[in-house]
């Protein structure tokens, strides 16, 4: 029936006409997941259930009860939550309800992920539909930094009643990471600075947003580049003391990194294919152009040396995608991006 992503499909005017007697919501973000089901579910009669503590006999009367009120088309909505393992323990039963569901009730499916090799999957993708609420640029997905942006300023800024351009919409998620939700309190947080209807720009995300934290993540490279890891662990301290996560401080601290690390990329190149270099040169084709921002970086540079500069691109991708996979839990986050700070912050052997 239909497959789209939650970026496209919350943005489509005419969404509600793809919305059948069944949909499936997977995907990371549990903002995401919900803002899906608030459409689906529009002004209708609905309840939702734990997939934790429900198997498919617990459902039978709920799907065949119609709604008491006539909202919208007269169909009540049943949504099962956090549905993973409820479906492992009831697939038998979902796969054969999906390939003949009832008309009395529109049955949801709230789910962290569905492999795309498995029948339930291919039958909700044929006849029913899927939305993907990933919040990570996934090619499989056909999800981009373009689509992200466009949600934030389209969708995400006039729920808060702000414009939001595209170059703040970027520096939001360089500064937050990808967690919709996070980037919607912010994005709320702003519109307060603005009248009703005023705009967001990239200073002032730079200046509100980064603000104290910005300094702090600064204070934190800055130590990890003089390798005092004791000093760069008592910031990141202070960062999640104030409420911050691993999976937002992350792409802040690596942003200035990566391109210390693209930029001695560079240089290995050069000096790979025989050719002289320049540190201003090097640092300008890894993005770092500013006078004042060049001579940081260059000392920054000087006090990593050659061996920790070349294992930041190693390093920051697999913490990267490590936070996003096996230490996505609570406190192995936090513990993953002290491991880093350590890694990052050692002096290796010159």
């Amino acid at each position: 029936m239909a497959r789209a992503h939650a970026f496209e499909w919350l943005l489509e005017p005419s969404a509600e006409q793809t919305i059948g007697d069944v949909v499936v919501l997977a995907g990371n973000d549990a903002v995401l997941r919900k803002w899906c089901i608030d459409r689906v579910v529009g002004g209708g009669d609905w309840n939702s259930v734990d997939g934790d503590a429900v198997q498919w006999s617990d459902l039978q009367d709920d799907l065949a009860t119609a709604s008491l009120f006539d909202f919208d088309d007269g169909k009540r909505t049943l949504v099962i939550r956090r549905a993973d393992k409820f479906v492992s323990s009831n697939r038998a039963a979902v796969e054969s309800y999906l390939a003949a569901p009832g008309s009395t009730v529109r049955f949801v499916l709230e789910l962290q992920s569905l492999a795309s090799n498995t029948r339930l999957y291919k039958a909700v993708v044929q006849d029913h539909l899927f939305v993907h609420c990933g919040n990570a640029n996934d090619a499989k997905q056909g999800v981009t930094a373009a689509k992200r942006r466009q949600f934030l300023t389209k969708f995400v800024a006039p729920r808060h009643q702000a414009k939001l351009n595209a170059d703040a919409a970027d520096a939001l998620v360089e500064l937050l990471g990808e967690e919709v939700g996070l980037l919607d309190s912010e994005i709320a947080k702003l519109a307060v600075y603005t009248n009703v209807g005023g705009k967001i720009d990239d200073s002032m995300v730079r200046e509100i947003t980064a603000g104290w934290q910005g300094k702090t993540v600064w204070e934190i490279n800055a130590a990890i580049a003089s390798g005092n890891a004791a000093e760069a662990l008592l910031h990141l301290d202070k960062l999640f003391g104030n409420g911050q996560r691993a999976i937002a401080l992350l792409p802040q601290i690596a942003w200035s990194l990566r391109r210390l690390g693209l930029a001695t990329a560079f240089v290995q190149y050069r000096e790979q294919t025989g050719r002289t270099w320049q540190f201003e040169e090097a640092l300008a084709a890894a993005g770092i152009r500013r006078g004042g921002e060049v001579q940081a970086s260059r000392k920054q540079l000087q006090s990593l040396g050659r061996n920790r500069a070349s294992a930041l691109l190693p390093l920051l991708l697999d913490a990267d995608l490590r936070l996003k996979g096996t230490h996505s839990a609570e406190g192995r986050d936090r513990w993953l991006l002290e491991q880093l700070v350590l890694k990052l912050a050692r002096h290796a052997p010159r």
